[in-house]
This record gives structure tokens, sequence and C-alpha cells, in this order.
């Protein structure tokens, strides 16, 4: 079974996170949307939040999208038991599942093309935590 994917932005994000809602329907994925539902100026915070509410304690995995990816990826880890990481390549997506197990992919909507961030997003859904020697390093992050 796959998980739930759960979406949230803000203005700056919105446009990408309209395009991967409809992406990540068509790959058999359960959506859910935390917002923002326009592209009308926002709070960030406000959004990320509530996805935030919807991934701990749970098994599903967020992708939250800002205008540069960076304030999404700094609200999203003030919250134990998250684990978001800012990717901007496949690469950077395949060693934040690899060695940090993260549960969150924050995006910058402002610099992605859309063919860009499906790319980066089937690499962090695909990958697997590699677990063994860094499974401590991971527990200190849970302060």
């Amino acid at each position: 079974m796959k998980k739930t994917i759960v979406l949230a932005s803000d203005h700056g994000g919105f446009e990408l996170k309209e395009g991967l809602k409809i992406y990540l329907a068509e790959l058999g994925f359960k959506v859910k949307d935390a917002g923002t539902k326009s592209d009308k100026m926002v709070d960030y915070p406000v959004f990320i939040k509530k996805g935030v509410e919807q991934i701990i304690g749970k098994d599903n995995v967020g992708i939250f999208i800002c205008g540069a990816g960076i304030g999404a990826s700094i609200m999203a880890n003030r919250h134990k038991g998250i684990r978001a990481a800012l990717c901007h390549s496949v690469e950077y997506a395949q060693l934040a599942r690899q060695h940090n197990d993260a549960n969150v992919l924050c995006l910058g909507g402002r610099f992605l093309p859309i063919d860009d961030a499906k790319q980066i997003v089937n690499v962090f859904l695909g990958t697997p935590y590699l677990g063994g020697r860094y499974d401590d390093r991971n527990k200190m992050l849970d302060l």
C-alpha cells in the first residue's frame, strides 16, 4: 500500500504544489492538501504547520513548498519527529532518504520547473532509508 502524501505550500509554492498534486494522484498516491488554496499571498508557517500536523505520529510523507523552500524546511524542522530536507536535485533527495530518513521533502517553487520537481519527488519517494550506522545520528535529532 502506498503512503499518503501530505502537500503544503504558501503562495510561492502554490503552482508547483498543484502540479505535483495531479502527478502524485496519477501515480496512485493518496494526496492530502493542507493548503494554501490559491496564489494569494499568505504566511507559509500557517500551512506548513497544518502539513506537519498530518505527519507527526502517522506513516505519512510530506512535500512542503514555499518560494525558495528554505522557510518551509525551517518551519517543519521545528517539530519533533519531522526530518525535513530542502532538496535541489535528485542526489540531495537520495541522500536525504538514505542517510537522514527524511519524511518531508521541501522544494523551492520559484526555482524548480515541474519536470525537475517530479524527478526529485520520484527519487525521494522511491529511495529507502539505509538504517544501520545512521540510526544513532538520526536519534540525536529529536531533542
